[in-house]
């Protein structure tokens, strides 16, 4: 370079210390530009990425944590993949996760939804919570059975119907889970289609009037009966099975066209966050070796609903979800004291 060239570019640059921290700013304030464009077109790109291949699937689920666990163990050593369960509580089965998973519908958190029975599945489905495509399936079966305390009452004793659960024989000796939550509340939906709205509200006032025990779970139903405090219950075939494992007196009444069956579900959230891990779990828990673990441990009765033969409640679940706050409405007036 020329002597002039050097004596030129000593010119051009700022002699006083103002100068050069106002060229040094400009500098600083075009690098930050630069850095927000590209932070702008690359970083929704890896997220979305990291989004998609992240190594856990975030569950929701309704079934019992006790037989839920250990699938969810297999799962892990099979894949490699990481469960993060969010369990639910007995007194609110389903209903409670549901709520929540409507609340987040607009930013979800959850990946996948193993409900224990199809009427909330079905209510999330109306609301959009799931996928469009495939988004939720029926798997297995259990069911809503009569109990009875064995050394109070035979199967030939018990009552033959639920409309005879209104009788004054019965009165204090039956016990049920509050009817707005859980497999207790699908349950009522599906009586009403049975018997008609009118049939089913004089039956429900019967049994409210008849003083029956109203507690916060199915398994506390089991536990009831058991004692011997109420000689008959509405309760869930796997609590009937877990109450016989602990040596209480109890056996489940015959299956009858009063009987609902129960299918577990699992759906995909629309747009959760671990799209490719919770497909992989949503394949998993549909395959027959899951539904063979959950019959070993009584969790479920049944591989299809489809093997039945025993008549048993037909649901228009649609329908009954057209009427579930007028229904909901009702139950709260006639059962909360």
């Amino acid at each position: 370079m020329s002597e002039e060239s050097q004596q030129a570019k000593k010119s051009n640059w700022p002699k006083d210390e103002f100068g050069r921290s106002e060229v040094f700013g400009q500098l600083w304030l075009w690098a930050l530009l630069v850095a927000g464009v590209i932070s702008a077109v690359l970083l929704p790109i890896l997220a979305s990425r990291l989004r998609g291949k992240s190594n856990q699937v975030i569950v929701y689920c309704a079934q019992d944590q006790v037989y839920a666990q250990d699938i969810f163990a297999e799962f892990e050593k099979q894949t490699g993949l990481k469960i993060r369960a969010v369990y639910d509580s007995e007194a609110t089965k389903t209903l409670g996760l549901a709520n929540r998973l409507l609340a987040e519908r607009a930013h979800p958190q959850c990946d996948v939804f193993w409900g224990n029975e199809e009427m909330r599945t079905w209510q999330l489905a109306s609301q959009n919570v799931f996928r469009e495509t495939n988004g939720w399936r029926a798997f297995g079966y259990r069911s809503r059975r009569v109990v009875i305390n064995t050394n109070h009452l035979t199967f030939q004793s018990a009552p033959h119907s639920l409309l005879e659960l209104t009788n004054q024989i019965w009165r204090g000796k039956v016990a049920l889970a509050y009817p707005q939550f859980g497999t207790t509340a699908a349950h009522f939906h599906a009586l009403r289609q049975l018997w008609g709205d009118q049939a089913w509200q004089r039956w429900c006032r019967g049994l409210a009037s008849n003083k029956p025990f109203l507690l916060d779970g199915n398994s506390m139903v089991v536990r009831i009966v058991g004692k011997g405090d109420a000689w008959a219950g509405l309760t869930d075939s796997d609590d009937i099975a877990s109450g016989q494992r602990e040596g209480l007196p109890v056996a489940a009444c015959p299956m009858d066209e009063e009987t609902l069956l129960i299918p577990n579900t699992v759906a995909i959230t629309a747009n959760g966050p671990h799209p490719a891990p919770a497909q992989r779990f949503f394949d998993y828990l549909q395959t027959p070796g899951v539904a063979t673990r959950l019959i070993a441990a009584n969790a479920l009765e049944g591989y299809s609903m489809s093997e039945v033969a025993t008549p048993s409640l037909k649901v228009d679940w649609p329908l009954a979800l057209r009427d579930l706050q007028t229904v909901t409405e009702n139950l709260n007036q006639i059962f909360l004291r």
